[in-house]
């Protein structure tokens, strides 16, 4: 009988199975072979990360470089270089230079007309002490700028150049040699103008006739300005700072001062002015600073001044001012700055103010005028807030006039006791010469 072969299907399907098991699993890894999930995946690079955001307008930015300005910083980031500040618009995918401000210029520094165009987004541009030579601004520049500063920069300035900021909102220009005819050339066009500063800058000639109804902020000291202050000046309902001083003004101030109904800080020092101050003075509640000295004003002081509640600064020295002082200790004790020295007809009631104060006046007799002339001052420096007169005692002026008083009658006594003895013995001797 035969013997019969097993099937060999079931073992062979079963290396089968096993084959494609181990065929299919992944190789083991080497310990230094990087793992596909080791590997780092590069990102793609943000849209809003610095360098797009905050970049300049290259062509700008080269405007920047051309000037020789400092650009090693991103101008438009908050720490901009030294020498130039500025501020940027949000623009995208490059950002615009909205305001610049040029400050301690090197002497490399100098403006072309090519750079300048490539600026004409700037809507302020400010220049302090960048000693650089000025040239004519483009047309797009100048139309844009609402605000233009220049301090002790841009040499030789004229009033035509300046005339053709016809935009600007605000304008200032101090310690800088400008050519011009007078302050009219330069603001006639400028229709938009809320505050200007025209100070320390050669200016001769008058004050304009017409002002812009708009204006705040009026700063004309230290030129050469002359003639009378226009009634026109004091109808600026807005106005809330004028200083005129250090100039050649004369006449009166206008009695119309007061019409200023928005007035806080009044300065008319140093000028050549006369008369009285203005009653219409009173009208302007809000005044807290009020410089008339160094001129030729007289009359008296009016009263009305003790009742303005919000003034601090009161300067009234170096004039021709007369009677008796109408303020009180508690008046002047709220003064910050008080002065009214250098007014040798004016003196204070020593029975209101004490019989020692430090005013560089004189006190008053009881006729209402001043026992002495107020004592003599080494310099100018010494009529100071801080009270740094020379004492005036008019306690000492009494004590003196008491010891004077009776040195003259003991004089008296003994010339005349002198003749009677002297007539005595005459006549004595006479009569024994006639017996």
């Amino acid at each position: 009988m035969a013997k019969i072969a097993p099937d060999p299907s079931p073992l062979l399907i079963f290396l089968l199975l096993l084959h494609h098991a181990t065929a299919a699993m992944p190789p083991t890894s080497s310990p230094s072979a990087p793992t596909p999930s080791s590997t780092p995946t590069p990102k793609p690079p943000s849209r809003s990360s610095p360098i797009s955001s905050s970049t300049l307008d290259p062509k700008q930015l080269r405007a920047l470089q051309s000037l020789n300005i400092p650009t090693s910083k991103d101008p438009c980031s908050p720490s901009p270089p030294h020498s130039a500040a500025a501020s940027c618009d949000s623009s995208a995918p490059f950002r615009h230079l909205l305001s610049l401000t040029l400050s301690n210029c090197s002497e490399d520094v100098a403006l072309s007309l090519t750079a300048l165009k490539s600026l004409s987004t700037l809507t302020s541009l400010s220049f302090v002490n960048c000693p650089v030579t000025p040239i004519r601004f483009p047309a797009e520049l100048t139309s844009n700028l609402h605000s233009f500063t220049c301090i002790n920069s841009l040499e030789k300035l004229t009033g035509v150049w300046l005339s053709r900021l016809q935009n600007v909102t605000d304008l200032t220009v101090s310690h800088v040699g400008v050519t011009a005819s007078g302050p009219t050339i330069i603001l006639g066009g400028m229709k938009f103008l809320h505050s200007v500063t025209l100070s320390h800058t050669n200016l001769s000639g008058y004050l304009p006739k017409h002002w812009h109804p708009n204006l705040t902020f009026v700063d004309l000291s230290a030129n050469h300005l002359r003639g009378k202050i226009p009634i026109s000046l004091t109808r600026l309902e807005n106005l809330v700072h004028l200083n005129l001083s250090s100039n050649s003004l004369n006449e009166t101030i206008p009695t119309t001062i007061g019409d200023l109904s928005s007035l806080q800080n009044l300065s008319l020092a140093s000028n050549s002015l006369s008369g009285p101050i203005p009653e219409s003075l009173a009208a302007l509640p809000a005044l807290t600073h009020l410089d008339l000295s160094s001129n030729q004003l007289n009359g008296t002081i009016p009263n009305f001044i003790r009742d303005m509640k919000k003034l601090k600064y009161l300067n009234l020295a170096s004039n021709s001012f007369h009677g008796v002082l109408p303020f009180n200790a508690t008046f002047i004790k709220r003064l910050e700055v008080f002065k009214v020295g250098a007014n040798s007809n004016l003196c204070y009631n020593h029975t209101v103010l004490g019989s020692k104060v430090k005013l560089g006046i004189a006190a008053c007799d009881k006729h209402g005028l001043p026992l002495s002339p107020p004592p003599a001052k080494n310099s100018a420096a010494d009529d100071s807030s801080d009270g740094s007169d020379d004492d005036y005692d008019d306690d000492n002026v009494l004590e003196k006039k008491h010891h004077n008083g009776p040195s003259k009658v003991v004089l008296g006594v003994a010339i005349g006791l002198s003749a009677i003895v002297f007539l005595i013995v005459f006549l004595v001797l006479l009569s024994k010469c006639c017996k």
